[in-house]
This record gives C-alpha cells, structure tokens and sequence, in this order.
C-alpha cells in the first residue's frame, strides 16, 4: 500500500495533535517532544507534525472522496467532534464542480473534505445552490 506523507510545521504541537486527532478520528502512532506523526488508514496518509514558529504555510489541503455521501458522514464526525466547518455546499471551484466541506485547523491551514462530481471551467468560487455560503477556494 502506498499512501501520500504531509509534513507541516505547526506553532504548537498540543494544539495541532488534537486538532489532527479529531479530524482523522485516530491517535498519533509517534509522539516526541516537538514531534508526532500519524498513520492514517483512511484516507491513506502519513501525517507529519514538526513544530515551528512557522505554521499554516499552504494555500490548502484535502481529503478526496468517492461519493458525497462520504462527504456529508466526514461533516457530521467533525462537527460531533466539535470542529467548525462550512457546512456541505455544492460548488464550482478550482476547475471541478464539488460537494465539498472545509474546516480550518488552529495555524490557519484549510482543509476541504470533497468529491469531484465534474469538470469546470472557472477557477474562482461560485455556489452552484442558492443560499450557499460563500467560502473561498484553492485560489
């Protein structure tokens, strides 16, 4: 099995291992002073955590599903687990039509829960259902 490695620099690594913990629903598999990583099963990542006085340095990260129904399950465990998202929104973004959520973690780094449901050709945000929020988008 092959799975993506992530590692980011975060201000504080309390805040972030908790943060990481709700939002995978699991536990770091290696926790040091200044360090932890986690091995996700799903979706398949290697979590590394460096703290930093530099954290929350990218534009965005995400969790890709297959369905959206995988999307609205990812939005009911983040906020039973007391995280603030944007709430499931259809939307054209980033060259695809998406259902999609997104939570922030505590340095700023946004994460988007999504599935692609088509292709687009705008980069910019636009809610495709009325009374969608509006959020910003990879850009």
């Amino acid at each position: 099995m092959s799975r993506v490695q992530l590692a980011l620099n975060v201000t504080d690594i309390d805040r972030a291992v908790d943060f990481y913990r709700r939002l995978f629903g699991t536990e770091p598999a290696k926790r040091k002073p200044g360090y932890a990583n986690f091995a996700i099963a799903d979706p398949p990542l290697k979590l590394v955590l460096f703290e930093s006085t530099e954290g929350g340095t990218l534009n965005h990260l995400g969790v890709e599903t297959e369905t959206a129904g995988e999307v609205d399950a990812a939005e009911r465990r983040l906020k039973d687990s007391g995280l603030d998202t944007t709430g499931v929104d259809d939307t054209i973004c980033c060259y695809a039509s998406k259902v999609e959520t997104w939570v922030t973690d505590p340095d700023g780094a946004r994460w988007e829960w999504y599935v692609k449901t088509g292709d687009a050709e705008q980069l910019t945000y636009e809610p495709v259902e009325l009374g969608a929020r509006p959020t910003t988008c990879c850009g």
